[in-house]
């Protein structure tokens, strides 16, 4: 079992994350069906972008790495099937997407995963999928891993999706690649649309009108476009771990360059000016997903209330938001997040655990948590299991920066899914890490 040992620090400075996770592996998807060979600059070398790569590659795609680019060699719509069950590693967002996409091939598959992503209910992505026409097998009374499909001849349907949820809205729109006729998605709410601009970029045949996103399938022989190169931002949720460590400390200053600035992904900038923090923004490019600089200077923070639409777009910030709260004058106030519940730990559950165990007053909803600020923290003397949360692992060493001692923090290798410079970027920003 990894573990890290972080000391207390005063972070700033200037830091460049590492590819968006999610476009990373929407890309290997989208260019390993291309007719041609695509460039990928900024590709995640992350686990869970390296397990979805990994699974284009077992179902014909070929994949290299030089030149400080990927280049990826497509199969022109035809997907091939694998000899082995695809090993999706922790990666829920490689699992859904990629469930579309061979649910439409026509091809039988098996999907495995860790423990923890084998915890991971899968049952909202075979509703619409069996509606297509597809079969899925899924197993354990929660509809979990492994999962077997069998596609192929899909139909288009119209779906409102029960909850708001980019996993699943793509997953259908993938399917829809192969699908005879239109299928329709209807978002409840706006959720991420990284896929719906990358179709747009590759001319893939997309009509959205505010929630109603429509693509026309290319039928059972699958897309046809050619391969094109692409430019992956920097992680946005990568940065904000950064942000919530300047952000909350006055005098403190921090410089990211060529950070993915997509609106639908940048909630957490709302939240944190509205808790007071000196943020600007200065977009570099605007066409498909945006990219840019983000400048922070710390200051005193008041707490919030997020909920409602905001939830959908910073999902994946809000453990680093309890932390913030935590350091905010006044109440955090965390709603409508129940979805926290079912990531790759009970992200609402062990957040709290956590703070209280730092000596933070903090109660726990069913669909969040309240947090009462400014904590008196003190650095708990039992280590913090991580629990495979690679979210939960760095919210806690961002909060312990500002505590009074070193904690140590087991299972760490998790935070290589999404963020393995992480531990190399706290100590270039001044921090201490044993």
């Amino acid at each position: 079992m990894s573990s890290k040992t972080i000391f207390p620090a005063k972070l700033g400075g200037s830091v460049t994350v590492p590819g968006d996770k999610s476009i990373s592996q929407r890309v290997a998807m989208l260019a390993s069906l291309a007719a041609g060979i695509s460039k990928v600059a900024g590709y995640l070398n992350g686990e869970d972008a390296r397990s979805t790569l990994s699974a284009m590659e077992q179902m014909g795609a070929k994949a290299e790495f030089r030149d400080d680019a990927l280049y990826i060699t497509g199969v022109a719509g035809k997907l091939q099937p694998p000899d082995e069950p695809l090993n999706m590693g922790n990666s829920g967002t490689g699992t859904r997407l990629l469930a579309g996409l061979v649910a439409g091939a026509g091809i039988e598959v098996s999907m495995i995963g860790d423990a923890s992503l084998s915890s991971r209910p899968m049952g909202r992505i075979r509703h619409p999928l069996e509606l297509m026409g597809a079969h899925i097998g899924l197993t354990g009374q929660k509809g979990t891993l492994p999962m077997m499909i069998c596609g192929g001849k899909l139909q288009g349907i119209g779906y409102l999706l029960p909850m708001a949820s980019a996993q699943v809205k793509s997953c259908i729109l993938l399917a829809g690649l192969y699908a005879e006729g239109k299928t329709t998605v209807i978002e409840p709410r706006p959720t991420r649309d990284h896929t719906e601009k990358l179709f747009q970029a590759l001319g893939i045949p997309i009509t959205i009108k505010g929630l109603e996103i429509s693509i026309e399938g290319y039928g059972p022989d699958g897309p046809k476009y050619t391969a094109r190169d692409f430019v992956v931002p920097g992680d946005f949720s990568s940065a904000a771990f950064w942000i919530v460590a300047v952000a909350a400390r006055p005098g403190a200053e921090l410089v990211m360059e060529n950070v993915g600035l997509n609106p639908r992904r940048t909630a957490l900038l709302d939240v944190m000016r509205r808790m007071g923090a000196d943020i600007e923004v200065a977009v570099t490019e605007e066409k498909g997903d945006p990219y840019g600089t983000i400048k922070v200077r710390g200051a005193h923070l008041n707490g919030t209330v997020i909920e409602g639409d905001e939830i959908p777009n910073l999902i994946d910030e809000l453990p680093v938001i309890a932390v913030a709260g935590a350091l905010a004058n006044g109440q955090t106030e965390i709603r409508d997040a129940v979805e926290l519940r079912v990531k790759e730990s009970d992200r609402i559950a062990e957040m709290v655990k956590n703070l209280r165990l730092f000596g933070v007053e903090v109660d726990e909803l069913d669909d969040g948590m309240i947090v009462t600020g400014p904590a008196n923290l003190h650095t708990p003397d039992v280590a913090i299991n991580s629990h495979g949360d690679h979210r939960i692992a760095m919210s806690i060493a961002i909060l312990n920066s500002f505590g009074d001692g070193a904690i140590t923090i087991e299972n760490t290798g998790c935070v290589d899914t999404s963020y393995p410079e992480f531990w190399q970027h706290m100590e270039q920003l001044g921090g201490k890490v044993e």
